[in-house]
């Protein structure tokens, strides 16, 4: 498996549902894990987690613009520590919008380790160098002051609150693409 980019220390590769299921399944059934994310992410059975990763991978081919969800391994031990996302930020209704996000989801002992930093970087590469996207948000709920922190150390500007996507009030980070030649 090709893997869409790598960082020093992680590899970011396309789910492939019947050999993670298990790991991304040790993810989201995390309740701490799920907790910023909603019920609705939580999974029961590694079966629903295995279903789940064929519908987003399907979910991403019906889109054919290169958008989706990836599984992010650590180099040294081949093993998930996560999920980074770059794809279209749903309205309140649930309609994808022309406005991408990027995102993560970290299994909890792999937090505090800047992974989610160093795949959200190689993420906002991908999405201005490859997709030539103008700009990718990040939207957090205002008490995830660890993500708040990510999008930070990514040099994402504070935009305040929205309530214009999934329905709910979360605070809006926006990074425009670097300009062509400037060595970003």
């Amino acid at each position: 498996m090709t893997p869409l980019f790598e960082t020093e220390r992680l590899i970011v590769r396309s789910w492939i549902p019947e050999l993670d299921a298990e790991q991304a399944f040790e993810i989201y059934s995390d309740p701490e894990v799920t907790h910023f994310l909603g019920n609705a992410s939580r999974v029961t059975t590694i079966e629903s987690q295995r279903q789940r990763l064929i519908e987003n991978i399907e979910r991403s081919r019906r889109r054919k613009n290169g958008t989706g969800s990836w599984a992010i391994l650590e180099k040294e031990t081949i093993t998930i520590v996560g999920t980074i996302l770059l794809k279209p930020l749903p309205d309140k209704d649930g309609l994808a919008t022309q406005d991408y996000e990027v995102g993560w989801h970290l299994r909890r002992t792999y937090w505090g380790k800047g992974y989610a930093t160093e795949a959200g970087r190689g993420m906002l590469n991908y999405g201005f160098s490859i997709l030539n996207l103008p700009v990718i948000y990040a939207v957090v709920k205002p008490e995830n002051h660890a993500s708040i922190r990510v999008t930070q150390r990514l040099s994402m500007k504070p935009m305040g609150r929205t309530k214009k996507y999934y329905g709910i009030e979360l605070l809006l980070f926006q990074h425009d693409a670097p300009e062509k030649g400037s060595g970003e």
